[in-house]
């Protein structure tokens, strides 16, 4: 179902003024619509016509072979990549074909890659205050009075990423877990309304695993996710609704254990 499309901002001003106020529709429940995208490098389809929505709230799984499409996808709704054809809106009104990757970010989308990047030198702590969006300019980082608001949801995020007992402790000595972690609790402190994850727990011991399944649970309803993952027993512990990709189009939908007994998932991803 296409979006119930309000009037579009005919220039640039327009569009900063909407993103400016952080304004973003939910009205009909959908925070990403994507329709019809399709794109190709050199003749080859990435992505075909590929058609997906998520709720708001909700924790999507995406799973399927090498080549599926999964990272491409990921690029298409941060701005990183252009479709060739097809409509990827954020909500019911903007339109991520005709935003910048910025704009993306600042408008509520977060991505998360694969390893974790962080400032190691820095620690636990400074990474996160670093990490918020805030007026970064030399003068107003040296003469602006401590935030205590800010702080406190510092604070909050050590917790929520059970990272509190080492806000003190230089990034570069966690484990590769906490890294990951670390990462997480980067975006979360920008407040971003939808959390693009590619394999978070790539690396991971059993133990971190679970600690991840967790958070990503709690986060859910405050936050919207889509985890690319291949590690099935980290889908098994999210419980939410898989959708399964090859060659660039929607194979399955549904529950991990529907999809994994879907003849043409069994065929194309499970290899048996």
């Amino acid at each position: 179902m296409t979006p119930n499309l309000q009037p579009a901002h005919d220039d640039a001003a327009g569009l900063s003024h909407l993103l400016d106020r952080g304004e973003l529709d939910l009205s009909h429940k959908v925070i990403l619509y994507l329709e019809d995208i399709t794109v190709s490098f050199d003749g080859f389809k990435a992505l075909d016509a590929l058609t997906l929505t998520i709720d708001a709230g909700e924790l999507r799984c995406i799973i399927g072979p090498n080549g599926a499409g999964k990272t491409t996808m990921m690029d298409v709704i941060t701005g990183k990549t252009r479709p060739d054809a097809g409509r990827a809106y954020f909500g019911q009104t903007l339109d991520l074909t005709k935003m910048s990757e910025p704009e993306i970010a600042h408008t509520g989308i977060g991505r998360k890659f694969q390893k974790p990047t962080i400032f190691e030198r820095h620690t636990v702590f400074e990474n996160l205050e670093l990490a918020r969006k805030t007026d970064k300019r030399v003068r107003r980082t040296l003469f602006d009075e401590v935030d205590y608001g800010v702080r406190d949801r510092v604070a909050d995020t050590l917790g929520r990423i059970r990272l509190d007992r080492d806000a003190d402790r230089p990034a570069g000595l966690l484990s590769h877990g906490q890294k990951q972690w670390l990462e997480i609790g980067m975006l979360l402190i920008q407040e971003p309304r939808l959390l693009l994850l590619d394999e978070p727990v790539a690396g991971m011991t059993d133990e971190e695993t679970e600690r991840t399944a967790e958070l990503f649970v709690s986060l859910a309803g405050e936050h919207s996710l889509m985890v690319v993952e291949h590690d099935m027993a980290f889908v098994k512990l999210l419980g939410g609704r898989v959708t399964v990709l090859h060659e660039g189009r929607v194979l399955a939908e549904g529950s991990l254990a529907t999809v994994q007994a879907d003849e043409r998932v069994i065929e194309v991803y499970l290899g048996r």
